[in-house]
């Protein structure tokens, strides 16, 4: 028997499948809604035999989950009871653990399903979170950070901003703003009072340090999205400068050809590893060459072209036991900094002193073999140090795209408020732009957010996350 549902489609009670397919020990099938235990009693018989409807919050039951209509076995289950307000949502929580595997958690999912619950939308269960006050919209973004994280450094960050770490440092600012915001109006509401105007002067060292800090978040959002999605690190240089020989030191394996035969390297050849706790894209290309008329060899170098333009940081490799070339120089000026200039073969006789390469790229190199290993523990400290890796995800705020759009945001209305002051306009016009601030704000934390932006933020959790 199906039960009614209400207009609201977040009122309804949901049910999904909450663990990965495949094969598994235990798979789970979790409802929430204001009819969960409910829906759970028509299909769970609890090997005590009590009314299911009647079990204690937070406690766990054996039984069966059983077919209504011909009072077949579906799958022995454990039953976790999770009532309102202290569950995930903030609603009455069921979740069914059964044995992990397609067939039977369909089963169990199908049979919640025919007795009143609905199918999960994406993110629905974390979106009801939020919804319900258990978690504001940047903890409810980390739930998926928490998820997907590709490293150690990645889960610590993300369950760091879960638990509020981006969140106090938007409230922290949004408090002082409003303090700002006070300051204003009240000269405004009540000159009945005698209030003056606010220190011009104060009020903009004020709104200044405010900026230095929104500024300072804006900064993370580099070191977060390379926790989040990871770096992309290209080797570039002219052919037969040991590029490949690099990436392989730089893995500890061998994985890419190599050869004293210049251009083996004709594509490009990737491979993903760690570098301070964050995840890594290692791409070793085809070498730069001048106007290669073997289409093979354009091809490679077309590659090469678009590898750099999507770095995030480019490892630059000459050949210390050669001269100097006009294509040496050309690998260097094609990326974009940060780039990192690498004199390799230095176990052999150097053709040229390291100062003259320091004179003629402007930048130290690093020397190193990747025949010996000399260096290469070096090249790997410095990308450290230019992708931001050595906080290891301690101290590293993840500001998402959506988050630093609104502190950019936030930035802009600050700084006209500023400039407002100085130039003597009304404490009204100040106001509104130091509350347009204060919205971009809220924006982050779901204060003041749209249905349209919620749909963007949820729709890629999972179905039973």
């Amino acid at each position: 028997m199906n039960t009614p549902q209400t207009a609201d489609p977040f009122q309804d009670t949901i049910a999904a499948i909450a663990t990965p397919p495949g094969e598994g020990g235990i798979g789970i099938v979790r409802l929430s809604g204001p009819q969960a235990m409910e829906v759970a009693a028509r299909v769970f018989a609890p090997s005590s035999g009590a009314d299911p409807r009647e079990l204690a919050s937070h406690s766990i039951h054996h039984g069966h989950v059983t077919d209504s209509a011909s009072g077949a076995v579906i799958d022995e289950v454990l039953l976790l009871l999770m009532r309102a307000p202290r569950s995930y949502t903030g609603e009455d929580v069921v979740e069914l653990h059964g044995h992990g595997g397609r067939v039977p958690l369909q089963a169990i999912l199908s049979a919640v399903l025919r007795h009143g619950a609905r199918p999960a939308l994406p993110g629905e269960f974390t979106r009801r979170a939020f919804l319900n006050g258990r978690l504001d919209l940047a903890q409810a973004e980390a739930v998926l950070d928490v998820v997907r994280a590709k490293t150690e450094a990645g889960l610590r960050a993300a369950v760091r901003q879960l638990q509020g770490g981006l969140s106090e440092q938007v409230q922290g600012l949004r408090v002082e703003l409003l303090s700002v915001v006070a300051a204003l109006e009240a000269s405004v509401d009540f000159p009945e009072e005698g209030l003056e105007f606010p220190e011009v002067g104060e009020l903009e060292k004020r709104i200044y340090r405010i900026e230095e800090e929104l500024q300072g978040l804006i900064r993370r959002a580099m070191e977060g999205r390379l926790l989040r999605e990871g770096a992309t690190v290209v080797i570039a240089g002219r052919p037969n400068v040991g590029k490949s020989s690099l990436l392989n030191a730089l893995l500890g394996r061998e994985r890419a050809i190599v050869s004293v035969i210049p251009g083996t390297t004709r594509d490009t050849v990737e491979e993903e590893f760690q570098i301070g706790g964050i995840p890594v894209r290692l791409i070793d290309t085809a070498g730069i060459r001048q106007d290669p008329r073997d289409p093979v060899e354009a091809e490679g170098l077309r590659r090469t072209r678009g590898a750099l333009e999507q770095a995030d940081l480019t490892i630059v490799v000459v050949d210390g036991s050669e001269e100097i070339t006009p294509l040496d120089v050309q690998a260097w000026t094609e990326p974009q900094d940060p780039r990192v200039l690498v004199v390799n073969k230095s176990d052999l006789p150097a053709a040229q002193p390291t100062a003259t390469h320091q004179d003629r790229f402007g930048v130290p190199p690093l020397l190193t073999s990747a025949l010996t290993g000399q260096g290469v523990e070096d090249l790997r400290a410095e990308l450290r140090r230019l992708l931001g890796g050595d906080a290891e995800g301690e101290a590293i705020t993840m500001v998402g795209p959506r988050h630093r759009e609104a502190l950019e945001r936030a930035e802009r209305q600050l700084i006209t408020a500023r400039n407002s002051l100085g130039e003597g306009l009304s404490a009204e016009l100040v106001s509104l732009d130091v509350r347009a601030a204060l919205s971009a704000l809220g924006e982050i934390l779901g204060e003041t957010v749209t249905e349209e932006v919620l749909d963007q933020v949820f729709r890629d959790f999972c179905i039973g996350k």
